[in-house]
């Protein structure tokens, strides 16, 4: 019985360590002299572990592993972060973490898809947007000074500006619109990595008499939608309409100028259904419904998002059918 107990204590370091390597991805050689940390979520928030730097083969460890629960890896290259999060049960020892040369170019990252969500209410109209990131494979974009993403709030906004960042791989976080030296510019200060990030934004304008909403597209480039649920119409000679969503009756249409006007008419909500809800003899079936009602701000707004970008790729087929029979 002794020998096994000494056989496990000898081999508990090695259960309890965490270690790895630091490996560029741009070329595919390990990485030295690369901070690392390491942190483990508490409900308390964030508690370090411990850091440490990568030696000359880019390899890293710590040994004061906690695996009573999920532990996060943290290396920081040419300030940008690049996160690894070990779970329980998972591989703690060999754990690589790409890492990328950050530049500042205009181009290194490009926005490929922007889509616009007008919900009108009786007083203000939600306005949501999805901005659709799409990094180079051997560099991050990260221009701290002018902002790695930038877009236009018209000035009719009102309260703060929402921006929730979606990065590839990685947890939801949020972060500050500030403002830039140009009108109505806003920027985010937040690397795009190699991969798609998304940026979804959620501001409201005051509803008018009519109900005038302009916006700019900085990246003409992109496929540009926007949406509008049953019952509501907009009317643009900016806009085409390319379909509508077959279970909620959303109109899709797509953005033709980089700077665009929509008048917007009738009021409505993309809502999903609420428990208990229905009339009788009409089935709850969990699929997602639209309901002209008062606006709910930011309720359900993840689903939201979550199916514009569904109702997006449905328009691109849509609009794609339309132009081969024209």
């Amino acid at each position: 019985m002794r020998p096994i107990v000494c056989f496990l204590l000898l081999l508990w370091p090695a259960f309890g360590a965490v270690d790895g390597v630091i490996i560029n991805g741009a070329t595919g050689k390990p990485e030295p002299d690369t901070e690392v940390m390491l942190i483990q979520p508490t409900q308390a928030g964030m508690k370090n572990l411990g850091s440490t730097k990568s030696d000359a083969q880019g390899k890293f460890s710590f040994d004061n592993n906690d695996e009573s629960g999920p532990r996060l890896i943290q290396a920081i290259f040419q300030g940008v972060q690049y996160n690894k999060m070990v779970a329980p049960g998972m591989p703690s020892t060999g754990v690589q973490i790409p890492v990328y040369p950050a530049s500042d170019k205009p181009g290194i990252a490009k926005e490929t898809q922007h889509f616009i969500v007008l919900q009108p209410g009786e007083k203000e109209m939600t306005v949501s947007e999805g901005l659709l990131y799409v990094g180079d494979p051997h560099a991050t974009y990260y221009d701290p000074v002018n902002g790695s993403v930038r877009f236009y709030v018209p000035p009719e906004a009102k309260g703060p500006i929402s921006v929730t960042v979606n990065p590839a791989g990685g947890m939801p976080i949020q972060r500050p619109a500030l403002k830039t030296k140009d009108p109505n510019i806003y920027k985010v200060d937040y690397p795009v990595r190699p991969g798609e990030t998304r940026f979804d934004l959620n501001y409201t304008v005051p509803t008018m008499n009519p109900m005038i909403f302009t916006d700019k597209e900085l990246h003409p480039e992109a496929s540009s939608n926007l949406v509008v649920p049953n019952g509501v119409t907009a009317k643009s000679a900016d806009l085409e309409l390319a379909g509508t969503e077959p279970k909620t009756q959303a109109s899709i249409y797509r953005i033709k100028n980089a700077n665009f006007k929509v008048e917007v008419d009738g009021m409505g909500l993309l809502d999903t259904p609420s428990e208990g809800s229905g009339s009788q003899g009409s089935e709850d079936n969990g699929q997602p419904q639209v309901q002209e009602v008062k606006p709910r701000i930011y309720e359900n707004m993840y689903w939201i998002l979550g199916m514009a970008f569904a109702i997006l790729g449905l328009g691109s087929v849509l609009l794609a059918r339309h132009r081969a029979t024209s």
